[in-house]
């Protein structure tokens, strides 16, 4: 990978950082958020959850829309809008209007990650292109496991204004080194809209979205409980919950780096084997989720294997439409967030018939049909077929 490659790779993984700690980064703060707004925290949630609702709605349309725009005036516009938003969170005192300083900039959230996983993957050879995206995906789980600690941790040190400011930072710096170091990227050969929603017509395409949505329900279907399984199940204590979620974290980043050198090599047998090692770890978790030291080698190891799901996700639709990339990035992250919304509430559901114990069989179903999802692409379209 040249140079500059390498500079315009760390950009859009630092991008896509800011831009997914801005979503995710106030779980940790939700408990000041509620108190400086002077609302519940159910109120102070919606922070969180119409910003996801907003992704998934948006994630198809959004990057159809833009996709014939010069790539790095989109990213500038998104950039600027998420600069905007963030700003206007720190000074303002009235929730209803912080709320509208989130729900705007999620609109446009799909364009710039689907535009970075896009623009990723052009910057190097065909045969690169995995690694390259596992790259920036390393943002994504830093935004989702990293963001929230840091965020927590400055609220807590300094000011729930400054916690905010973060975000605004992070986005602001993005911004002026995609000014100084992006070249300008006009789209060489405009997709019109019909073409490139044309890839709904063909079966592989649905095959492979149920495929993710139901993916994502397994992995995030038990990991939303994680804290609450360790805390009731393991009986760990706070402290010791907080060391786990990093190990999470940091295997997530693990999975990344490792996700990228297994789809280079063989991407289809990575893809059809993944089901089964995640619901092997699933099973030994239900088995022996009750001890310490056995529950912490099954995060390491859960962690590693959901930052492989992530690429794995992205790879399967993107193979699935490589005609329409940035169409083909935007349904990956409505399927992701569906499947994330869907495994969520499912695994609210088993807790609460079942207990917590068993918020893992989520999991495991999501599995056993994501798998048989898998098996029919791979019977109706051989390998050549998928990404031709």
């Amino acid at each position: 990978m040249t140079k500059p490659n390498n500079v315009l790779i760390f950009i859009l993984t630092i991008g896509v950082f800011g831009i997914i700690n801005t979503e995710m980064g106030v779980i940790g703060i939700l408990p000041s958020i509620a108190d400086h707004f002077h609302v519940s925290i159910s109120k102070a949630g919606l922070l969180v959850s119409l910003f996801a609702l907003a992704v998934a709605v948006s994630g198809p349309t959004m990057p159809l829309l833009f996709s014939g725009m010069n790539r790095k005036k989109v990213m500038l516009l998104v950039l600027g809008v998420f600069v905007l938003g963030n700003i206007v969170s720190i000074f303002t005192t009235n929730f209803t209007l912080a709320l509208v300083a989130r729900i705007v900039p999620a609109f446009f959230h799909p364009i710039y990650c689907s535009l970075a996983f896009t623009v990723a993957a052009d910057s190097v050879s065909k045969e690169e292109a995995p690694k390259a995206v596992s790259k920036v995906f390393i943002g994504v789980s830093a935004g989702m496991v990293v963001g929230v600690p840091i965020v927590s941790f400055i609220a807590n040190a300094v000011s729930i204004e400054m916690a905010m400011a973060f975000f605004a930072i992070v986005n602001a710096i993005v911004f002026l080194a995609t000014v100084v170091f992006v070249p300008s990227m006009p789209v060489a050969e405009k997709l019109s809209y019909g073409a490139q929603l044309s890839v709904l017509k063909k079966s592989i395409t649905w095959l492979s979205i149920m495929a993710v949505i139901l993916l994502n329900s397994a992995i995030f279907g038990v990991y939303s409980y994680l804290t609450e399984y360790l805390k009731t199940v393991t009986n760990m204590s706070s402290n010791a919950i907080s060391l786990m979620l990093l190990i999470y974290g940091g295997a997530n980043i693990i999975g990344n780096i490792a996700a990228g050198k297994l789809l280079t090599k063989n991407a289809n047998k990575s893809v059809v084997i993944f089901p089964f090692a995640l619901g092997a770890v699933y099973i030994i978790l239900f088995l022996f989720g009750k001890f310490t030291i056995p529950m912490a080698i099954l995060t390491l190891i859960w962690g590693i294997l959901a930052g492989i799901g992530g690429n794995i996700n992205q790879y399967w639709i993107m193979s699935s439409a490589p005609e329409s990339p940035d169409f083909a990035n935007g349904l990956f992250l409505t399927a992701v967030n569906l499947g994330t919304t869907i495994g969520a509430a499912a695994g609210g559901l088993f807790i609460s018939e079942l207990g917590t114990q068993y918020v893992v069989f989520v999991g495991l179903l999501s599995l056993l049909l994501s798998s048989v999802m898998i098996f029919l692409r791979n019977y109706k379209f051989t390998p050549t077929q998928q990404l031709s």
